[in-house]
């Protein structure tokens, strides 16, 4: 239970106080200071609808006049609430936070390359040094052309692991008891090779700028 600074009403945690509408400042996770189910399919519309709604509830200017502890409140509970929302729409940051909900670590038997990706970080890794070393030679355009090639493989396989995160989502929201385990190790494998999608991605864009520049 919490107690409104307001008029001091004892209620369970929630965003604002039930009785005066004042913002509480409780402690409460991402889901609950937005509202929301603890579930992972979430429209992105939908989220940001409710994120500004709830942000005029508890805005520090509506609270200016009050006393300190209802302004500490509101300025936790804005603070919260804009936490909430940067981690929930993105995908990603998303089943990141839902395992830290469960106490699980995406580190946990992803430490190393996924091994359906380790040939293609090997080959892309390989023409990015070539591509390095070749400065301004007459190669450097056949190398180019190459490593955009490879660019386009790496975002296909990108926007093929996003979807799957997506599958693994509406997984979890229509699981059946006994399910976790393999959702957990699903969603930690996904997260991991969109990482390392991610990575090669940002690799390339930077070679291929210096490559131009040079």
């Amino acid at each position: 239970m919490v107690r409104c600074p307001k008029c001091s009403e004892a209620q369970v945690p929630q965003l604002c106080c039930a009785n005066c509408g004042s913002p509480l400042g409780a402690d409460l996770d991402g889901f609950g200071v937005l509202g929301l189910e603890r579930k992972l399919v979430i429209d992105s519309a939908r989220l940001e609808q409710v994120y500004h709604e709830r942000g005029r509830q508890v805005h520090p200017d509506r609270f200016a006049g009050e006393s300190a502890n209802v302004r500490a409140a509101s300025l936790k509970s804005t603070a919260n609430l804009t936490r909430a929302y940067r981690t929930l729409r993105d995908p990603v940051s998303r089943g990141l936070y839902w395992l830290e909900l469960h106490g699980r670590k995406l580190s946990d038997g992803n430490q190393s390359v996924p091994p359906d990706l380790a040939a293609t970080v090997f080959a892309v890794q390989e023409q990015l040094a070539e591509l390095r070393d070749a400065g301004a030679d007459d190669a450097t355009a056949d190398l180019r052309d190459g490593v955009e090639g490879h660019r386009s493989e790496v975002q296909a396989a990108l926007d093929k692991a996003l979807a799957e995160l997506n599958l693994n989502f509406a997984a979890w929201d229509r699981r059946a008891l006994g399910e976790e385990e393999a959702l957990f190790e699903a969603l930690k494998s996904v997260i991991a090779r969109i990482a390392y999608l991610r990575t090669l991605l940002r690799d390339i864009s930077r070679a291929l700028e210096i490559a131009q520049a040079a």
